[in-house]
């Protein structure tokens, strides 16, 4: 949720370990203090390897970000395809769909990888953005789906702009009970959004 040449030859330290170890510590990194916090230097003295194994992996913190932002919504798209979308599964459903975002405020106050990136719009290479785009853009059209599925009438252009609507709300509640430090924001926050009728 992303194969890089590098540009030095190193020794067997060089492994595909080492690029787990990187993304590992990368993807904390950005999740705790977002992209511009991203730094080889650290990310080297973390895993205890030079600046050098890192840039043979990824010669530029652009392509590090692109792969942890692919990286991540591969994995989002592993999660939403093993959820079912019928109807009889909906509350299910949605409570497991509102647990994954919730899960990252309970690992350390950390926020989604792409929801903090999407806030750096403006300093993300392009390649980044190109990543972020998509977790978006997945997550709005299996929405979109589960909607369809629970309201059969609904209209698709209707159903898209809901779908990005309660994808905007999730991710605003995770901010905000970031920014509390409080995973009861977001809980209070998301209940309001069902009391409302915003969630399915």
């Amino acid at each position: 949720m992303f194969e890089f040449a590098g540009y030095l030859l190193i020794d067997k330290e060089i492994s595909m370990d080492t690029r787990e170890n990187i993304m590992h510590v990368a993807k904390e990194m950005v999740q705790s203090h977002g992209y511009n916090a991203l730094s080889f230097r650290e990310i080297a003295k973390a895993i205890g390897v030079k600046s050098a194994s890192i840039h043979y992996h990824f010669p530029t913190k652009g392509h590090l970000g692109a792969a942890l932002a692919a990286r991540y919504t591969e994995d989002a798209e592993n999660f939403l395809g093993a959820l079912q979308v019928e109807p009889a599964h909906l509350r299910e459903t949605v409570k497991s769909y509102i647990a994954a975002f919730r899960a990252a405020l309970l690992n350390d106050n950390r926020m989604c990888l792409c929801g903090i990136m999407v806030a750096e719009r403006d300093d993300l290479p392009d390649n980044v953005r190109v990543e972020v785009d998509r977790f978006t853009d997945v997550n709005v059209k299996w929405l979109e789906i589960l909607l369809r599925n629970v309201h059969p009438q609904m209209p698709r252009k209707e159903a898209a702009s809901r779908a990005l609507a309660i994808f905007s709300a999730i991710e605003g509640a995770q901010l905000i009970a970031r920014g509390r430090g409080d995973v009861k924001v977001f809980d209070t926050v998301v209940a309001a959004y069902t009391d409302a009728g915003l969630l399915p």
